[in-house]
């Protein structure tokens, strides 16, 4: 790269000028863009994972996951030392008092329902999987309150098996990228999931929740300092593209080794 650190590096694409943006891209050329975006975020956040929920079993991140719906991941890992250390078995969930679990899961927020959630996964799991956690999506999703999204959250991250996590984040960065236009979070995951390779879908989705944790924040992004900037139809019109308003913008431990990546331009 030549130029001051006020100079759009030259890997960067001038905004609007990227084929996405002017309708002009091909489906080969969006599938070849896909893979190469998620082989750039592989090198961004080489240890992306699931981060912030704290489990260590499948039936404990079930529960977490669910849990976790329109709340902080902060205040469900204060409540789940208690409930995991009371009830750690299906059926112990099945036979608890509603009232107990309401009074352990009073912080994260609609108490009442998630406890009678707690309450009948319990008694499903109990009734219909021997007291196991299932591992199929169709099998997961008849759960009470556990949606796709949580039923992928856990057979990627409990069972090691491919699964793209719809969440806020994914969802903003997918539609930024211009990697498919649908809304539906199901259509989300059909559309990305032809673009991306079957074994790659668990860590895309972590790693692309990352880099919307710490980049391509929902009001700003840091355009400037993306190491997607060049695959990004969004370039320059989410967030600012000079160095030092964009590096400003970057969070998170992986922060100095992005910005490293990324370069200043100098």
């Amino acid at each position: 790269m030549s130029g001051s650190g006020s100079t759009t590096p030259q890997r960067f694409r001038r905004p609007g000028s990227h084929p996405a943006a002017r309708g002009t891209e091909t489906a080969l050329g969006l599938t070849r863009r896909a893979r190469r975006i998620n082989r750039t975020l592989a090198v961004a956040f080489p240890d992306a994972h699931a981060e912030l929920l704290d489990f260590t079993t499948p039936l404990e991140l079930l529960m977490a996951t669910m849990l976790s719906a329109q709340t902080t991941d902060v205040r469900v890992n204060q409540v789940t030392p208690t409930l995991f250390a009371r009830f750690s078995t299906a059926a112990a969930y099945a036979a608890a008092d509603p009232a107990e679990l309401e009074e352990i899961i009073k912080p994260v927020g609609f108490y009442r329902a998630k406890a009678g959630h707690l309450k009948g996964i319990g008694e499903k799991l109990v009734a219909d999987f021997g007291g196991e956690v299932p591992v199929a999506v169709e099998d997961l999703v008849t759960l009470p309150g556990v949606g796709r999204k949580t039923a992928h959250v856990v057979r990627g991250n409990a069972f090691g098996l491919p699964g793209l996590t719809v969440d806020t984040h994914f969802q903003r960065l997918v539609h930024r990228l211009g990697l498919t236009d649908e809304k539906d979070p199901v259509a989300i995951e059909k559309a990305v999931g032809e673009l991306i390779e079957k074994s790659e879908w668990t860590m895309f989705s972590h790693r692309l929740i990352f880099c919307g944790r710490r980049v391509c924040h929902a009001r700003k992004a840091a355009c400037g300092a993306c190491p997607l900037a060049y695959d990004c139809p969004s370039f320059g019109r989410v967030g600012p593209i000079e160095w030092q308003d964009a590096e400003r913008l970057v969070t998170g431990p992986e922060r100095d080794h992005i910005l490293a990546m990324v370069g200043d331009g100098a």
